[in-house]
């Protein structure tokens, strides 16, 4: 909608220019002690500017000396893995239950839908002996297939409303011209579905990408955890003394990738999560 009284155009204006401050603040703060040494911050104000010469060294100190070179690799394997296994299953189920009537249709979506209201803390136990029993315990497909599983029922919500929207006619006619089921789904809905899998594919990776808790909790290997995980373990390694400006360039390190992913796709996101809303 748009808006035309100048008056209320500058006061959105304003208070747009006051949140975008907001929010990018912190960004440049955590940037700005990112180049400073351990003095600049006991004898300045942390939030006092840095003095020349800027440390960009701090960031090649930190992807060696705390390997966050591995972290990094680590976190591009799960999250890619699991990401596209969560994204391709929860589209397969999405289509069966929105596009087949059969009996228990609305019992399973109802059971995948009251899954996300369970705190995941109850089923942790369980969850870390079944790893272990399966020898998945310190590996990239153990955190694959559990943060795969935890995307699961967010992408069926939100895929089962986007092929509802879909005209029945269109798989009727690929079906006349003597495409199977399966030929259907993969060549005629899939593409038809991207807005919403896009939407999918970005809200599971910035999930999966800063994901702590498991991390801990399913590997206890330095060469298996991921960036969240390994700054956490960086911080604990400094003790006493610690670095702050390669702690800040650490930190940048993980949020960074998150925050280019969600500046190219926030139009996909934001299309996607409406393009189921009306029929």
């Amino acid at each position: 909608m748009e808006i035309k009284n100048p008056l209320a155009k500058l006061i959105v204006w304003i208070i747009l220019l006051i949140w975008s401050v907001a929010v990018l603040y912190p960004l440049i703060w955590t940037l700005l002690d990112a180049l400073k040494n351990n003095e600049q911050f006991f004898l300045n104000a942390p939030w006092a500017l840095p003095k020349f010469p800027l440390l960009w060294s701090n960031f090649s100190y930190v992807w060696s000396k705390y390997n966050f070179s591995t972290y990094f690799l680590n976190s591009i394997v799960v999250t890619v893995g699991s990401t596209l296994l969560g994204m391709i299953l929860a589209a397969m189920t999405a289509y069966i239950l929105a596009r087949y009537d059969f009996k228990g249709n609305k019992i399973i979506f109802t059971i995948y839908i009251s899954s996300m209201m369970i705190p995941f803390a109850l089923a942790l136990i369980p969850l870390f002996f079944l790893l272990n029993d399966l020898h998945l315990i310190n590996t990239w497909l153990g955190l694959i297939l559990v943060y795969a599983a935890l995307n699961l029922p967010f992408g069926i919500f939100l895929l089962v409303g986007f092929y509802k929207s879909l005209p029945k006619e269109i798989e009727e006619a690929a079906i006349i011209d003597g495409t199977t089921h399966y030929g259907t789904f993969f060549r005629v809905m899939l593409p038809l579905s991207q807005p919403g899998l896009i939407t999918v594919m970005i809200t599971n990776m910035l999930n999966n990408w800063n994901e702590y808790f498991l991390g801990v909790v399913l590997t206890n290997e330095p060469t298996k955890y991921t960036l969240p995980v390994g700054l956490a373990v960086m911080q604990a390694e400094m003790q006493y003394r610690v670095e702050w400006g390669p702690l800040f360039a650490g930190l940048l390190i993980t949020t960074i990738p998150t925050l280019i992913v969600y500046i190219i796709f926030q139009r996909q996101i934001a299309s996607g999560i409406t393009a189921g809303a009306v029929k």
